[in-house]
């Protein structure tokens, strides 16, 4: 995994970003669904988090 990803893993697991600042990384190109499942552990659906 890209630096990036295990950084907002972590961030993510303190509670320093949200689920919402996550899907906005993909929506932005920053990191693919795949990555925003493996830090979130939810599906990303297009912008609209579970």
């Amino acid at each position: 995994m890209k630096m990036l990803v295990e950084s907002l893993k972590r961030m993510y697991k303190k509670g320093t970003l949200t689920e919402e600042q996550i899907a906005e990384r993909v929506t932005k190109g920053s990191i693919s669904a795949e990555e925003y499942e493996y830090i979130t552990g939810e599906k990303y659906s297009g912008g609209e988090v579970k």
